[in-house]
């Protein structure tokens, strides 16, 4: 790869996986959109961690996501499993053949409007059959369009969206999807509702192969693999494919980082006892075993517990969101997942995964939560100091791992990231003999701002702080979430509205090694424990034994109790 970057397979396992996974990628296409002035500095974030350069069969040089993406049948609507960079292998056969044929076509589902509207604007399909994607001149820079303008994105309409390929703008590498036929995504029948079903796939020779054969694909182009990012629904079977997942990267990988990010959609229904039941198994069973293989694992969830009783989802000040919308959901979680990965994806002088998760994970806190602020309160007429003295001495940001009310935790070690504020608010712009409101006033530059305001707000918790000024794009399809209080920069307006949409915003990320954990895993082992297998028997038919729950909870308490309050970690 240009430039020596420390390269990064992502891996999406599920349904909502996908609604994160594609806001995600809509969020990295956006960054790579920008200006492309050759005087201009590179960016503070490589984009050559997460992409790869190739070429389609027509000599067009792409920029696609390296990624690994598995779905059930049935999820993804119009878009075409081979990504649609390359024409059709089978059409390209029919042409070769010069006797007679006969053409059996499937009923295809409708392309949604959005999409439709997306791709004629970007002219990607040419009459002589070529598609016309990104290339990137001279092997160098963020990727440009190959038409003449970029087209303004369009924003889908919140009732067509469906499923996560209904709203995403970017084209995928023919190796990224895999479908797993034997399950159905609608319906109520054939469903993957059940770890012990996740693991059963990749114990499946079909399955297994397939994704040993794209993982080595994707690893044997890269120069220097620094691990893999793992996006995986919790609450569903695929926490079982998420454990085979790791398992299988940890035996074949050994040395990478793996950070496995848990999702879980919200809110939920006490009238659905069963999908309840099997949501906290999935929940229990995934971080137990995802854990066990991975470098570091996060849950990240906007509701408000993992466990049975259902509680209100998150709340932000400056959104306006619907938490039954998996589309809204997404969008934020994505948001956060943008920020809170910023250390391994620098240009310069990066967090490998495996230091990252090392400064977090000691004494066997292998899990560890989410927590953000989006947009992150500034009036344009502040400075940094300003805005930190004005949050008080409260937790700075929303919590987002569904571990409750984050007060009166302690944080054993944490990794902050901020971003998005110009470099003139970093420090007070107080004029000289002004009596100093607080020791953040006195600091000479934004990352001293940062650690002396996290050195004050935690004093013994190890902390690792990055101060970045590229902000977080939330152009369309992201939805429009935003208060009329923002500006399009995402600044809080000290007047009144001024009607434009919100483009970019500055946003405060944390992953906390959290002593809340005791309390959240320690209550998912007792909600367990209370629970008449009897009565669920097909979760244990799906292919686990009684034998595993008892482990699974054994496992779980051995977790909590690494998370007990007391001293953190500070040599």
């Amino acid at each position: 790869m240009a430039g020596g970057a420390r390269e990064v397979l992502t891996l999406q396992l599920g349904h909502f996986a996908g609604f994160v996974g594609a806001h995600w990628w809509n969020q990295q296409d956006a960054a790579l959109c920008g200006p492309t002035d050759a005087k201009e500095p590179p960016g503070e974030l490589c984009p050559d961690v997460l992409y790869r350069t190739g070429r389609t069969l027509h000599g067009q040089e792409t920029y696609t996501p390296r990624l690994i993406l598995m779905d059930l049948k049935g999820s993804l609507s119009s878009l075409k499993q081979d990504g649609g960079l390359y024409r059709d292998k089978l059409l390209d056969a029919a042409i070769a053949w010069q006797g007679k044929l006969t053409t059996h076509k499937e009923e295809l589902y409708p392309k949604n409007p959005y999409l439709q509207d997306f791709l004629s604007a970007e002219g990607v399909l040419n009459s002589d059959g070529i598609w016309r994607v990104k290339s990137i001149p001279n092997g160098k820079g963020p990727p440009l369009l190959t038409t003449a303008t970029t087209p303004k994105p369009l924003t889908p309409p919140e009732g067509s969206i469906r499923v996560w390929s209904d709203f995403l703008r970017v084209h995928l590498h023919p190796r990224s999807i895999c479908m797993i036929q034997k399950y159905n995504h609608d319906g109520e029948a054939g469903r993957l509702e059940a770890f012990g079903q996740g693991e059963s796939i990749l114990k499946e020779p079909r399955y297994l192969e397939e994704l040993e054969d794209r993982l080595h694909f994707y690893v044997e182009e890269c120069d220097y693999l620094q691990g893999f990012q793992i996006l995986c629904d919790l609450h569903n079977g695929f926490s079982g494919v998420g454990a085979k997942a790791t398992e299988l990267l940890q035996d074949e990988y050994s040395g990478r980082g793996i950070i496995t990010w848990g999702l879980l959609p919200g809110p939920y229904s006490l009238g659905e006892p069963q999908k309840n039941i099997y949501r906290l198994l999935n929940t229990a069973f995934g971080l137990v075993r995802l854990s066990a293989h991975s470098s570091l694992v996060c849950p990240l969830s906007l509701g408000g517990s993992l466990g049975l009783r259902p509680e209100s989802p998150v709340s932000f000040p400056h959104l306006r969101y619907d938490a039954t919308l998996p589309f809204h959901c997404s969008a934020i979680l994505a948001t956060a997942l943008d920020t809170v990965t910023v250390p391994y994806r620098l240009r310069s002088s990066p967090v490998s995964m495996v230091h990252l998760a090392d400064m977090l994970n000691f004494s066997g806190k292998k899990v560890v939560t989410a927590g953000a602020t989006i947009p992150f309160p500034l009036v344009p007429s502040q400075s940094l100091p300003d805005a930190l003295v004005q949050l008080g001495g409260a937790t700075p940001w929303t919590p987002l791992s569904a571990c409750g009310d984050p007060s009166g935790i302690c944080c054993f070690a944490q990794s902050v990231v901020l971003r998005g504020l110009n470099k003139a608010c970093h420090t007070s712009q107080l004029t000289p003999g002004t009596p100093l409101p607080s020791l953040l006033h006195a600091c000479t530059t934004g990352e001293e701002v940062l650690a002396q305001y996290l050195q004050q707000q935690q004093p013994s918790v190890r902390s690792s702080s990055h101060l970045l000024l590229t902000p977080c794009k939330v152009v369309p399809p992201y939805p429009h979430l935003f208060s009329s209080s923002l500006s399009q920069q995402g600044l809080v307006l000290d007047g009144p509205p001024t009607g434009a949409a919100v483009e970019s915003i500055p946003v405060l990320g944390a992953l906390c090694s959290s002593s809340s954990l005791n309390r959240t895993l320690g209550d998912l082992a007792k909600e367990l424990t209370k629970l008449d297998l009897r009565r669920w028997a097909s979760f244990l038919d799906a292919g686990v034994e009684q034998d595993d729950l008892e482990e699974v909870l054994q496992e779980l308490c051995s977790l909590a109790q690494c998370y007990q309050g007391g001293d953190s970690l500070t040599d």
